[in-house]
């Protein structure tokens, strides 16, 4: 696990400017940073000499932690070189495979693999055999191409600008920028309404109109001699034939034992949910039972699920340790959006991040239950919008008003200017469409939504329903909070319930056995200790902080002045006075905005600290 930078082109950088792209990285990579930079003949330069073109590296070394497998790495003739973000597993196989026709391995590390997996079978036949969450670059410099790849679900980013003088790529926006030239550091004001509408930026937008991110299951093809540029998807969500659940739920728990291989300590997120307990169950019936569990704890609050963690612990003979998030964060908040590296506005990162940070003092690999709802239809949401599946493409001419509620009749109205499938937008949404118009001046809206179209065409409602979620809100929300909040901490994240040979198999499990309500009983026989809890009775209640206190405490101190803060970073886009007139609302006890109030704050500091960036910047 990593964070990776690099660029390739015609324009000389200087040295301080990839200086800044590295310190921008090295929070993900805090055992060893190196760079690679090249000069216009092509030949190696060093450190402190302008290059056209470098690959830069943080690493946290789980694998094989000896510099002999610090990245960037070449091959044995420095022909290839690879800059690699992430964890491969059951390579070891194919390792054999490759031994046996006479590569020799000088490391035991996956990256190593991945060289030697490309020069054997291209990168096609790679990210085939490739299982695991990654974001790498390929640098092939006997064929002049550059590749740039994204692991099948989203679990690792990858952001990447084009431009006619060369491509810059990094794991995060904030890497990337000393690359661009000051005039195309610009907010996209598409994005800024992208942002209002889903509280995050989805693929391939980022803040900045020069800026992309490249979305999951997708690759690129840079030719470094033309600069041409092209886009290829090399996986899509889908079920390979009929499955029996028995043998989906065995490739399951081959995907919990895979990660566990780890040369650096491991625990495991617990809370009291389905997934977690599901990955802990997992592992304490093969042999785990000296792993701990980490659990995020809200003394005295509702949202606290400690008490159940532990006794799902207890049951299960692991330990559990307990680690409550603060009652106060405004100390802590400008480091938390930073880390969070553009707009982003899940309320559920702050306890993740606080959890990240104390569990990283323990162990450096963690195994979470991430995308489980997503795989079995877990929301709320999903039930609920199932139920006016059958308006399916009919929509009628109809618009909401304009207001700092936007919801009732206008949310309604709205609601039914889309089709169906348009509309599922609104049951994740964070402004209301009558909101965005309302915060954006009654100016007519540029998008109903800005998701993504799926990868796949589905046709039964549910399964149309999930392909949106596995484009959208699943890499782009889900992941890329579980990405950055520990990250953050130099803390490793593994979600076996997102292994892509599992999920190949469940979506070839009957519809019956998949979806159920009470959601996921399909698992139940992988927890029959846990079972007896009537765990999956149990209300879902989802990872909560206690953000009306933080709001009416110790952050309402920075709500003041916020409007016309955010007019003036916007370029007038959004309105102080309307700005104002909502946080007035939630003042005056409109307790249904708070996620909209902690949403604009987020929006503020964000833009505030990118905005002092860039006038930091060359």
């Amino acid at each position: 696990m990593c964070g990776i930078a690099g660029f390739f082109g015609q324009r000389p950088i200087a040295p301080a400017s990839r200086a800044a792209m590295l310190a921008a990285i090295r929070q993900r990579g805090p055992d060893s940073q190196h760079q690679l930079a090249w000069g216009a003949d092509g030949a190696i330069v060093p450190d402190e000499q302008a290059a056209v073109a470098a690959l830069l590296h943080a690493r946290l070394a789980i694998i094989d932690p000896r510099p002999e497998a610090d990245q960037p790495m070449p091959d044995e003739a420095g022909d290839v070189w690879l800059c690699y973000n992430g964890e491969a597993y059951g390579w070891k196989d194919d390792a054999d495979v490759l031994r046996r026709q006479g590569v020799q391995f000088r490391t035991r590390s996956d990256t190593e693999f991945i060289l030697h997996a490309y020069k054997t079978w291209g990168i096609d036949g790679l990210l085939n055999r490739l299982r695991g969450m990654f974001a790498f670059a390929i640098l092939d410099r006997r064929s002049g191409k550059l590749y740039l790849a994204r692991d099948r679900m989203g679990e690792k980013p990858l952001i990447y600008a084009h431009r006619p003088e060369g491509i810059a790529f990094a794991s995060t926006v904030r890497a990337l920028l000393p690359w661009l030239p000051a005039d195309e550091r610009r907010f996209d004001g598409h994005a800024i309404d992208a942002y209002l509408a889903h509280r995050y930026i989805p693929a391939p937008r980022t803040i900045y109109a020069g800026v992309q991110r490249l979305e999951n299951g997708h690759y690129l093809s840079y030719d470094l001699h033309s600069g041409q540029l092209d886009k290829h998807r090399y996986w899509v969500p889908k079920a390979h034939g009929a499955v029996k659940a028995e043998d989906a739920l065995f490739e399951l728990e081959k995907a919990v034992e895979q990660r566990t291989v780890a040369d650096r300590p491991l625990g495991v997120f617990l809370s009291g949910g389905i997934d977690s307990s599901c990955m802990a169950s997992i592992l304490a019936a093969t042999g785990h039972q000296n792993l701990t569990t980490y659990t995020a704890a809200f003394p005295g609050s509702s949202f606290d699920e400690s008490a159940d963690a532990a006794e799902i612990a207890r049951l299960l003979s692991l330990r559990n340790h307990p680690l409550p998030v603060p009652t106060a964060i405004a100390e802590d908040f400008a480091r938390i959006v930073a880390d969070l590296d553009e707009p982003f506005a899940d309320p559920s990162s702050f306890p993740t991040w606080y959890l990240a940070r104390e569990t990283a003092q323990h162990v450096k690999v963690v195994i979470g239950g991430d995308g489980g709802d997503e795989v079995f239809a877990g929301y709320k949401r999903h039930p609920k919008h199932l139920r006016s599946a059958w308006r399916a493409g009919l929509r009628l001419p109809l618009r909401g008003g304009s207001s700092p509620d936007g919801r009732g009749l206008t949310k309604t109205l709205d609601e039914l200017g889309m089709d169906w499938q348009t509309a599922y937008s609104l049951r994740f949404s964070g402004f209301t469409p009558a909101q965005r118009r309302f915060l954006q001046g009654d100016q007519p809206l540029r998008q109903w939504t800005w998701w993504r179209a799926p990868d796949v065409h589905e046709t039964t409602p549910i399964r149309r329903l999930l392909a949106i979620d596995f484009a959208n809100t699943l890499p782009e929300y889900i992941l890329r909070k579980g990405d950055l909040c520990t990250m953050a901490h130099g803390l490793e994240l593994r979600a076996p319930m997102l292994d892509h040979g599992w999920l190949e198999k469940l979506f070839g499990v009957a519809a019956g056995q998949r979806f159920t309500q009470p959601a996921k009983r399909m698992l139940d026989v992988e927890m029959p200790k846990l079972k007896a809890l009537g765990l999956f009775e149990r209300k879902k209640r989802g990872f909560n902080p206690p953000l009306k206190g933080w709001l009416r405490g110790d952050l309402a101190g920075l709500l003041d002045g916020m409007g016309k803060r955010l007019e003036s970073l916007t370029a007038h886009q959004l309105q102080a006075e309307r700005v104002d007139a909502l946080v007035t609302a939630y003042g005056n006890g409109q307790e249904a905005l708070a996620e909209n109030v902690l949403q604009l704050l987020i929006l503020d500091e964000s833009l505030a600290q990118l905005d002092t960036l860039n006038k930091a910047l060359p």
